[in-house]
């Protein structure tokens, strides 16, 4: 029994290699096709700090000016959150809201209103990729006409007021994405 049990293990574990293996033989391949010369690093642009602070500051302002009790969540390019700021007396759901919102802007590369407008009909949509949420509040933000960074909003009464705040926000840094 343990060494019918031992041979399964090995078996299995002799497929995983077998399957590493053939996955590094298609890589190296892949590599061997690029261009000779052709550099191994990709360089991204990053939405600054400093960027990001400000187009926080901007949309919360934006917020307490509409009354609004929300939080901001940007995220880089990748869906890793970058900044939260939570505003006073928003609710316990609009971090994750907020972080949802910004993750599927950036992943998509539009807002998360006119995204939301698409979904339509009963069949699987992009609406169930985990984490992404289609609710007005979600802004891309884009470098050449590349996005860079995603803007979330959470927290007041329609998405479109959300999406409103989240734009204050772009615009205090609109001039200066490249």
């Amino acid at each position: 029994m343990i060494g019918s049990a031992r041979a399964r293990l090995l078996a299995i574990l002799a497929g995983t290699l077998t399957v590493t293996a053939a996955v590094t033989t298609a890589t190296a391949a892949s590599a061997a096709q690029a261009a000779p010369g052709e550099s191994a690093v990709v360089q991204t642009p990053v939405l600054s700090a400093d960027a990001a602070l400000e187009i926080a500051d901007a949309a919360m302002k934006e917020a307490v000016k509409r009354k609004q009790r929300v939080t901001v969540v940007i995220v880089d390019r990748s869906g890793a959150t970058r900044l939260v700021l939570k505003g006073d007396g928003a609710g316990p759901q609009t971090e994750e809201s907020a972080r949802r919102k910004a993750f599927t802007a950036v992943s998509f590369g539009r807002t998360t209103g006119e995204l939301g407008k698409g979904l339509t009909g009963t069949g699987p949509t992009i609406a169930d990729i985990p984490g992404t949420l289609f609710l007005g509040g979600g802004v891309p933000v884009a470098s050449g006409g590349a996005p860079v960074a995603g803007i979330g909003v959470g927290g007041a009464p329609g998405g479109d007021i959300d999406e409103a705040i989240a734009q204050a926000g772009l615009k205090a840094v609109a001039g200066r994405l490249g």
